[in-house]
């Protein structure tokens, strides 16, 4: 692989994602990797998204005929207590998600892995969150608009859900699902040519 890289390949199809690359002046072709993500009985929140990021990446470029671009993959998780919770599979899950959120902190963990020829590098950025407490009717209101469908923890942080949250202790991209500091480390790391 050459100096001054500027595309990979995508392993999401997160707008979020796509978004936060488009900041730093990356271009991508998304290859979507549909994986088994299943929790491994005893496993941290912090090992389930690494090895999730690293399955993404591996699925991704295990397609691709010739790994002729980086695959970027990335996982994010939120976790309460030690229970990690994923994308809620229905509007009950979530209102219980935000309800057992509410109040409090909780930990997001987004891990990211990149895979070349270089073989596969990891990084992993952990932030503590401190939700509002919620009402009934915040709550009803927010899962009724449809926004925690398809978001871990049943939040968007860069929508409608960054009301809910008082304040942050960490990264608000790795909130939202690509940690830039750490995206750019591991993209510099494989020749990319990121202004910093």
């Amino acid at each position: 692989m050459g100096t001054n890289m500027t595309r990979l390949y995508l392993a999401s199809r997160s707008p979020r994602r796509a978004e936060l690359l488009q900041q730093i002046g990356v271009e991508f072709v998304v290859i979507p990797s549909d994986i088994d993500e299943s929790v491994y009985n005893a496993e941290s929140a912090a090992d389930y998204v690494l090895r999730l990021a690293q399955e993404k990446a591996q699925a991704c470029a295990a397609r691709l005929t010739v790994l002729d671009m980086p695959v970027l993959a990335a996982d994010t998780t939120v976790c309460v207590g030690g229970v990690i919770l994923g994308k809620p599979e229905h509007d009950d899950e979530a209102y219980a998600m935000l309800s057992s959120m509410s109040g409090g902190w909780h930990e997001v963990h987004t891990a990211i892995a990149l895979a070349s020829t270089h073989g596969m590098q990891v990084a992993l950025s952990t932030t503590r969150v401190k939700m509002m407490a919620l009402s009934h009717e915040v709550m009803t209101a927010y899962v009724a608009s449809g926004e925690p469908r398809d978001k871990a923890g049943a939040y968007g942080i860069q929508g409608l859900g960054g009301t809910l949250i008082e304040r942050i202790e960490g990264s608000y991209s790795g909130v939202m699902g690509l940690p830039l500091y750490e995206t750019a480390r591991l993209l510099r790391n494989c020749g990319f040519t990121i202004p910093s």
